[in-house]
């Protein structure tokens, strides 16, 4: 198995949207700009989804016309409907996420949908990404653990993630939304989805709110998924999922997997810097 592992850093829309003060969008594009200088091959900067829902990432089209661009990064956002898309085209995003559960209830309060109306609307998405040559990256939320549900069937997780990959997405990324998730639970949904779906198209994404998340990665890790995502400083959360605050931190991922032996490519002290800034941002 491949001895990298690659971080996709998700702080800027993941860790940002959940911050209950609007921040400054000069600041927002600093820290892009700051992480942009880390090793990421991908960070996802914002979202197009409606600001009545997620006022945070209100001004992600100004995120994006207003970072300066490495080239050897691809800038993602979040998509949920076409008009989102649209958004995403006018602002030359590098690759889109479109989202879905694998829970009933928390997609209907998320997306105001059923899990299979939330594909109904990504088919269109996915018709003009295609045509547009566009990369589209999968998640899934509430891979173990449904705020309204309680426990996930990793049956159901196996079936969504299996939908999102024959859609044409090029990786999914399981979301373990409420940091609730014990190693035993990940280890089952795990072996459920990749009967279903190659490892090298699966991404961990773990948040640490029961402090779980570096074991539940080290049992990803053993059964082979070498892409992870995170936050610098562990900011984030889903609004949409309480008590769910704090993504896993890069720089602990960083230094957790380079601990394993395994090779990131990022800058350790560039992320640190990256850290502090992200806290000075977020006045924590």
């Amino acid at each position: 198995m491949s001895q990298s592992v690659e971080i996709v850093e998700v702080g800027p829309r993941d860790g940002l949207q959940n911050e209950p003060i609007l921040l400054e969008t000069k600041a927002k594009i600093s820290l892009i700009n700051l992480l942009s200088k880390c090793g990421f091959k991908r960070i996802e900067i914002g979202s197009f989804v409606s600001s009545k829902w997620v006022p945070q990432m209100a001004d992600s089209g100004l995120v994006f016309d207003g970072i300066t661009r490495n080239h050897k990064v691809s800038y993602a956002a979040l998509v949920p409907n076409i008009f989102g898309y649209s958004l995403a085209r006018k602002h030359k995003v590098d690759e889109i996420a479109i989202f879905c559960s694998a829970s009933e209830s928390f997609s209907k309060s998320n997306l105001n949908a059923s899990i299979q109306e939330s594909f109904s609307r990504f088919r269109e998405v996915m018709s003009l990404a295609k045509t547009d040559s566009l990369r589209v990256r999968g998640y899934v939320s509430c891979v173990t653990d449904c705020p309204y549900e309680g426990k996930i069937n990793p049956v159901v997780v196996s079936k969504v993630a299996r939908q999102l990959s024959d859609l044409g997405c090029y990786e999914i990324s399981l979301g373990e939304t409420l940091g609730k998730g014990n190693p035993d639970q990940v280890e089952k949904m795990l072996i459920n989805v990749l009967d279903e779906i190659p490892v090298n198209k699966i991404a961990a994404h773990f948040h640490d709110t029961n402090g779980q998340a570096l074991k539940n990665i080290g049992v990803a890790l053993d059964l082979g998924v070498r892409v992870f995502d995170s936050a610098v400083a562990g900011l984030g959360g889903c609004p949409f999922a309480p008590g769910s605050p704090g993504n896993v931190a890069t720089e602990s991922l960083l230094k957790y997997v380079e601990g394993k032996g395994y090779e990131t490519g990022l800058d350790i002290e560039q992320v640190i810097k990256a850290a502090n800034l992200a806290r000075g941002i977020c006045n924590i």
